[in-house]
């Protein structure tokens, strides 16, 4: 009898060390820590100190990330009102260039792979965006091409992933506050 209750206890503490797992590692695929508008990232991303949670999570969701003094991921799951974002939705995104020596803008599938469209294209970044006399930008994600700021989608859901490299100081230190771009849905049929 006592056999069978410590097997009974372990195959119940196995399943349910698994399912925690599961929850805290696979489930939550966006960075958890610090919000700022629609982007959220966690700065424990790429450091090897990092709790195993995030390192778990890194590994599974952010393939060779870099430590936070070398790249800082912003990720949005969601338009500047909390709505989650949509392929059959416009979205713009706006406004200066954030403050790293190089940036980008990618949007990623719900497989978190790249959406296949046929005019290869992916992201917009620094030294690709077309600007505005004061250096502004304006993307479109989404709808009809757009010209040289549009990124095309897929149906479904998806998330926009920032990646800020070489930061300056102030992003390292206080993510939650830099001036970062804007993402305002534009409409959805």
């Amino acid at each position: 009898m006592k056999l069978g209750t410590t097997i009974s206890a372990a195959l119940v503490g196995t399943a349910l060390g698994l399912f925690a797992t599961w929850l805290t590692v696979v489930r939550v695929a966006v960075p958890v820590g610090v919000e700022n508008g629609p982007w959220r990232t966690d700065v424990g991303a790429g450091n090897p100190r990092s709790n195993p949670y995030t390192r778990a999570r890194v590994a599974l969701h952010g393939f060779l990330a870099l430590n936070a003094r070398e790249t800082v991921y912003y990720t949005a799951t969601h338009d500047s009102e909390g709505h989650p974002l949509e392929g059959r939705c416009v979205y713009e995104i706006s406004g200066h260039d954030p403050d790293a020596r190089w940036w980008s803008i990618t949007a990623y599938g719900p497989d978190e792979f790249l959406i296949p469209n046929p005019a290869n294209r992916y992201s917009v970044s620094k030294t690709t965006v077309a600007r505005e006399p004061d250096g502004a930008f304006l993307v479109h994600v989404g709808g009809v091409n757009d010209g040289a700021n549009w990124i095309p989608l897929g149906p479904g859901r998806f998330s926009l992933s920032l990646r800020l490299y070489n930061p300056g100081p102030r992003v390292v230190f206080d993510p939650a506050h830099v001036v970062l771009p804007t993402l305002k849905k534009v409409s959805c049929p």
